[in-house]
């Protein structure tokens, strides 16, 4: 495996995997702790600006990415809510989550696809392999975020993961 990101649609599922170059441990760890979330969710020039993550089934993860980059035209200073409320954790090998666009009060956006998220890490020789099955009600739905550009948003993003776990694992 490359640890480019591959990506496939299984009727209303959207699957991607990619390979990283870190222990399935702290690869969980990237994705289970604030800390973590703070240094690399979100596409290239988007920052967190609110990460509060309650780990735990039925906890809930509210988040704002905001738009630094001023190359991204009317992006620019663009704040986008979100909402994860997980469903299920296997510590160090699977999260199941329901993702949400939401407001800043935690409100689900309504007229907004919700996606239900499956993380497995699979060590493989030290690296791991991450597969995320994205969820959406119907086909129409998935098709919708796609246009929406979340398949480059998550590569980016996956890119971002890739450095942090480098600068850390040293």
């Amino acid at each position: 495996m490359s640890t480019q990101m591959n990506s496939r649609v299984e009727g209303n599922v959207l699957v991607l995997e990619r390979e990283f170059d870190a222990p399935k441990a702290l690869l969980f760890k990237a994705f289970s702790e604030e800390e973590h979330l703070k240094k690399w969710w979100g596409p290239r020039g988007w920052i967190l600006t609110v990460c509060n993550i309650d780990f735990r089934v039925n906890g809930i993860w509210h988040y704002c990415m905001k738009c630094i980059d001023e190359n991204q035209g009317d992006f620019f200073g663009f704040e986008s809510w979100g909402k994860g409320v997980y469903q299920e954790i296997l510590q160090g090998e699977k999260i199941v989550y329901i993702d949400y666009f939401s407001d800043a009060e935690g409100n689900e956006a309504e007229g907004m696809p919700a996606t239900q998220s499956t993380l497995l890490f699979e060590e493989i020789e030290g690296k791991t392999k991450l597969i995320n099955r994205a969820e959406y009600a119907s086909q129409e739905a998935l098709k919708s975020v796609l246009d929406m550009g979340m398949e480059q948003g998550i590569n980016e993003t996956w890119d971002r993961l890739e450095e942090h776990l480098d600068s850390i694992k040293k």
